[in-house]
């Protein structure tokens, strides 16, 4: 699994994500769907009734009120560890079964894996296998849903209205403004407009929003029918209580600690939308270490030419358990994205992570920063740079502190995924009442 990941990072390092999405969905089509399925069919025909028995008895011995089918690339043991694993993570602590779509690329799992109370990982791409998981699914008498991303440019219109048929409930994640950039394409998807329209049409479906913007684009379309606000959160305890003070950094981190000053961070996606000219005005003023952790999205940092600064520190991605580690030795968190129609739609997870971290944070002027006192927001380059200063300050001001440590806890991911299940219970209790 290690060597994968490897792979994967190198992958990213030289195509950016979303060219490193697209070869790795070549990949798995011509070196896993066609090699394997064969082989599936026939072990599969040979078992299916030993199957069909164990499919039933993992189903009845778990205890929930129903069954959601997540369908995403995404994957589950990726370095990018988001929303989906931590909605689920909590979907499943509340009474709610969840077959979590992942793929051999991105998980060591052929057909399907237990990996908590109520959580399996699915390997949908086995469909010699996975007609047997809805062959199961179906005999249980629960309400069941399928769930997706608004950005997923895998599943089709066609596959969601086949769901429907079989009698699921769509529920929506309407995460991001569909922009062709976060795409990587010059145009959007067909599969994510032809599901956008889709959705925004019919009044059946749940729809999940994670900002202000995109609640006023669906109000618009569709009205409040099954519509639920959550925004990204934060898992409190990994990023306030699981720090590790004897944690041994690397040798380019520790050089950069030795220095002395102060120390301003960022983690995330370094793409299109991030302002690289305020982090460049930043550098030369001379008076911090500016430290990058992420992934490099497009070309688009190499075109910023922030390496030939040398208090620029780009450091590469870090895993999500022990992420927090270097997050809680920096002195202010920023988040200096670029104000446009993506930004203006984005909840940054890596927000609530930050209060958590009991940091000092300062962020451009994004819509969904705005809403939250213990951040300071900077609406020009010169006013960033003096809310960078007022945040150092801060660092030990124990009301401040009690602010983001407060605003992290009125966000943590059980909060989220409780808004959207309470949807869920109000449609299953409707069609009860039918």
């Amino acid at each position: 699994m290690k060597d994968k990941l490897s792979k994967v990072k190198n992958l990213v390092k030289k195509y950016g994500l979303t060219g490193t999405i697209k070869k790795m969905t070549g990949y798995i089509y011509s070196n896993y769907i066609v090699r394997i399925s064969i082989k599936e069919k026939i072990y599969v025909a040979l078992n299916k009734k030993e199957i069909r028995k164990r499919l039933k008895r993992m189903l009845e011995r778990e205890d929930y009120d129903r069954i959601v089918v997540w369908r995403s690339s995404f994957g589950w043991d990726v370095p990018l560890y988001q929303r989906p694993q931590h909605i689920f993570t909590n979907f499943a602590k509340q009474r709610t079964l969840v077959l979590y779509e992942v793929t051999r690329f991105t998980d060591d799992v052929k057909r399907i894996k237990r990996q908590s109370e109520n959580l399996y990982l699915v390997n949908f791409m086995n469909k010699a296998f996975a007609n047997y998981i809805f062959e199961a699914i179906e005999q249980q008498e629960k309400p069941r849903y399928v769930q997706f991303y608004s950005t997923d440019w895998t599943l089709t219109k066609g596959q969601i209205e086949d769901y429907e048929r079989r009698g699921y409930k769509v529920v929506y994640e309407y995460i991001d403004d569909l922009n062709p950039h976060l795409a990587g394409t010059d145009e959007l998807p067909v599969n994510v407009r032809e599901k956008y329209e889709k959705t925004m049409k019919e009044k059946d479906s749940i729809v999940v929003v994670t900002a202000d913007a995109l609640q006023r684009d669906v109000l618009s379309k569709r009205g409040d029918s099954h519509l639920v606000f959550s925004c990204n959160g934060v898992d409190y305890n990994h990023f306030h209580n699981e720090i590790d003070p004897d944690f041994k950094f690397e040798k380019e981190f520790a050089e950069i600690l030795e220095k002395g000053q102060p120390m301003i961070g960022y983690y995330g996606a370094l793409a299109k939308w991030f302002d690289y000219q305020l982090v460049k005005e930043l550098a030369e003023t001379g008076k911090y270490q500016i430290v990058l952790f992420g992934i490099k999205y497009d070309d688009s940092y190499e075109k910023a030419g922030l390496d030939r600064q040398e208090n620029v520190h780009f450091l590469g991605s870090r895993d999500y358990h022990i992420l927090q580690n270097y997050a809680a030795k920096i002195d202010v968190l920023t988040i200096p994205f670029l104000i446009n129609e993506i930004t203006k739609a984005t909840s940054p997870v890596k927000l609530f992570e930050y209060m958590a971290l009991n940091k000092p944070i300062v962020t451009t002027d994004m819509d969904e920063c705005r809403k939250y006192q213990s951040v300071l927001i900077g609406h020009d380059h010169k006013e960033f740079e003096a809310k960078l200063d007022e945040a150092l300050e801060k660092r030990s001001d124990k009301e401040y502190i009690e602010l983001l440590d407060k605003e992290a806890l009125e966000n943590t991911w059980e909060e989220k995924a409780k808004a959207i299940i309470e949807e869920m219970k109000r449609c299953e209790e409707a069609d009860g009442n039918r």
